[in-house]
């Protein structure tokens, strides 16, 4: 499967289950107040307002269309990968073959004059995220009154399973995320069926804990990585489960791992920012290096926790400690903020410091909220198809590890909201000394480190050729970037054998995404072997792998998953 096809291609929960890292600015609001018309609603009514011809052209051609359901000649039905109206009963019942055909052209109608209203870019995305959110809700397929698969479960049940839905969609309302629950919060146990790799907490601060993992093979190599995870949602997505954890993956391979878990921040930590999650990072580092007896160790970073990681390496280069570093990877990472999508769109200084004050207020900025507005990025998927099973059929959700690890979020520290949020509104990395950590002006260019950065094709969260403007502004001389199949979960959680999954690479070159597209190699599968030949060609030789976790300076705390994962 080629990476332009599998942005055409439905994608699977796994794919879609994590929330941005990034901070949206209206991360405080309600989806009401997300919904409401403001100035882009007004830009698209006088757009089409100017186009009358237009308009009535499109709207002639829908009554037609119209005409024809009614009169039952329409041959309109669902595109192969739209899964919602599967069911026989919407082709072969009449009422509900032209309810769907209805919906159907009245969707696309109103898909072409969005496209004929040409927004900038910026009103394009905010009007898209309504757009979406109104056509998919008006979906027949989530009435209770007219879905075949809600009357089926009502049969089958007695009308148990319209009791069992309403106690569901009362449990999921009070609280946030105000969304359908797409995964019962007992499913998974973090260190039982979760986060099962062996190892130990070595250090326990304030900030973090720090886990080593038990090595799997006799020799290992000399350098060791440390993984930076994001500060929403918990580490453990990276080891994930049994067969599909990151972390096991390497272990197995012969590369020593540690992890940061960072600590569920509470209103009395309001005052951590980039200088307290820089420091940490730095603290972890020396931890690792002390640990292992190397002069320097890999830093592995995702998302948002990538930010943080390639603005702690650009400061290290400032001070000549760069060495400490042997080599910066950024997994699905957005440096560059430039048009990168939803995300970027929503920000405006009013909305910015509107958010600001009040994550400072409450101290901290809730992942649940954040949960809310991702779900609702993509709300066939997150959303409406749990409505559905949830509380149209009374059903379970399907338990299913990574939702698990999607709705167990985290809190943000306020000071670290108001740095990401300003730092996203002013694209402050890209422009040289614009914002700091520790004191020292963050100059991204001046990174020397080998560098290993991933992103995701389908990725809706951050977008690959924002990824790969990101990588450019780093300095180093060998930049390796990897396109991998899927989107911002999946693409990650992508363990050797599937084979559906492919990935592109090459050095960062040419001046836009698609002229690296184009001369990148394509190869079949996941891209974690090639990752761990990048490593092994950078981590020193084999030695004997260490008896004993931590060391005298670092015994362990309590073994892994450590006791920071299970706050909450």
């Amino acid at each position: 499967m080629t990476i332009q096809l599998e942005q055409r291609t439905a994608r699977t929960p796994d794919e879609l289950a994590a929330p941005l890292d990034l901070l949206l600015t209206n991360s405080t609001r309600g989806i009401a107040g997300r919904m409401l018309p403001n100035r882009s609603w007004t830009r698209l009514g006088a757009s089409l307002a100017r186009q009358p011809k237009t308009v009535a052209g499109r709207g002639n051609l829908l009554a037609r269309e119209l005409g024809s359901i009614v009169a039952g000649r329409s041959d309109r039905c669902p595109a192969r990968q739209d899964k919602r109206f599967s069911d026989p009963a919407w082709q072969q019942n009449p009422l509900l073959r032209r309810t769907m055909q209805a919906y159907l052209a009245t969707a696309e109608t109103a898909d072409a004059l969005f496209a004929d209203a040409q927004l900038d870019w910026r009103d394009t995305e905010k009007m898209r995220f309504v757009l979406d959110n109104i056509i998919e809700g008006l979906s027949p397929t989530n009435n209770p009154l007219l879905s075949p698969l809600g009357w089926k479960a009502m049969i089958d049940t007695g009308g148990l399973s319209a009791v069992r839905g309403l106690k569901a969609f009362t449990r999921d309302m009070v609280s946030q995320p105000r969304v359908p629950a797409m995964v019962e919060p007992d499913a998974f146990a973090v260190g039982e069926t979760v986060a099962t790799t062996k190892g130990a907490v070595v250090l326990q601060t304030r900030v973090f804990e720090l886990i080593h993992y038990a090595p799997r093979t006799e020799q290992v190599r000399a350098t060791p990585l440390l993984m930076v995870p994001p500060v929403i949602n918990k580490y453990y997505v990276m080891d994930i489960a049994p067969g599909r954890s990151m972390i096991e993956y390497f272990l197995q391979q012969g590369q020593q791992v540690f992890t940061i878990s960072w600590r569920n921040p509470q209103a009395r930590h309001r005052d951590w920012g980039f200088d307290t999650y820089g420091a940490a990072i730095i603290e972890a580092l020396d931890a690792v290096r002390t640990i292992t007896g190397t002069e320097s160790a890999h830093l592995m970073a995702s998302c948002s926790g990538g930010i943080l990681a390639a603005m702690t390496a650009a400061r290290l280069t400032a001070i000549g400690e760069g060495d400490r570093i042997a080599g910066l990877t950024l997994a699905v990472t957005v440096l560059d903020q430039n048009r990168a999508g939803f995300a970027s769109a929503a920000m405006s200084e009013r909305a910015a410091q509107l958010a600001i004050r009040e994550s400072r207020a409450k101290g901290y900025l809730d992942g649940k909220a954040m949960a809310e507005v991702f779900a609702w990025l993509r709300p066939t998927d997150l959303v409406w198809r749990y409505w559905v099973n949830n509380y149209v059929q009374g059903r379970s959700p399907a338990a299913f590890d990574v939702l698990f690890w999607n709705a167990d979020t985290t809190r943000m520290a306020a000071a670290l909201h108001r740095d990401l949020v300003l730092s996203g509104l002013h694209n402050s990395l890209t422009v040289p000394g614009a914002v700091s950590m520790l004191g020292t002006p963050i100059d991204l260019s001046t990174i020397t480190a080998n560098t290993y950065v991933v992103a995701g094709v389908a990725d809706h969260i951050s977008p690959w050729q924002a990824c790969y403007r990101s990588a450019k502004l780093l300095g180093s001389k060998d930049n390796r970037f990897v396109l991998s199949t899927s989107g911002h979960i999946a693409a990650l959680v992508n363990p050797p054998g599937n084979p559906r999954a492919s990935f592109h690479a090459g050095q960062v070159h040419g001046d836009t995404p698609d002229e690296w597209l184009a001369t990148a190699e394509q190869s079949k599968d996941s891209w974690w072997p090639d990752y761990i030949a990048w490593l092994a060609d950078r981590s020193g030789p084999e030695i004997d792998a260490p008896d004993s976790l931590g060391g005298a300076q670092f015994p362990p705390v309590c073994p892994a998953p450590g006791t920071y994962v299970h706050q909450h």
